[in-house]
């Protein structure tokens, strides 16, 4: 038996595919981004474990654009030759890159800068400071971002 398609049916079939397509590239990136986050940060703790403390992160709670928002990264380390700061580097997990910025430190540096970040949606930055004997200290904060700044 042969049923016939009506308009209403073929607008339906039609949402229905669009809607879900476009839930399959929603999740596809974010997902794609988590994996890409993850890798980086192995990378660059050389297999250790990031400790919560001695780096702060500074950002706002409420990004009203993306394009633009202020960061500050510091790091308690007393930056002697025995003990510094080598690298610090900043990922935001939302973004369609997850790497934002990384910074180099000697022992003669202050271990701290600033810039402005682009974040594509809300999401965490995560900041990871790796000293000169290998440790690994992270801090991560939540931006809320109005109008995103990566295309979104």
């Amino acid at each position: 038996m042969r049923h016939a398609i009506n308009r209403r049916h073929a607008l339906a079939l039609a949402t229905g595919a669009v809607v879900a397509t476009t839930l399959a590239l929603r999740a596809g990136p974010a997902h794609a981004a988590k994996n890409a986050s993850d890798e980086a940060i192995k990378a660059f703790t050389r297999g250790k474990e990031p400790v919560r403390g001695k780096v702060r992160l500074e950002l706002p709670e409420i990004a009203e654009n993306g394009n633009t928002v202020p960061m500050t990264v510091t790091v308690e380390a007393p930056m002697t030759e025995e003990s510094f700061v080598e690298e610090v580097m900043i990922l935001a997990e939302g973004n369609p890159n997850p790497g934002v910025i990384s910074f180099r430190f000697t022992p003669s540096s202050v271990a701290e800068a600033n810039t402005r970040i682009r974040l594509a949606e809300t999401q965490n930055v995560i900041a990871l400071a790796r000293m000169n004997d290998g440790s690994v200290f992270s801090d991560v904060k939540q931006v809320k971002v109005t109008i995103g700044g990566c295309g979104g």
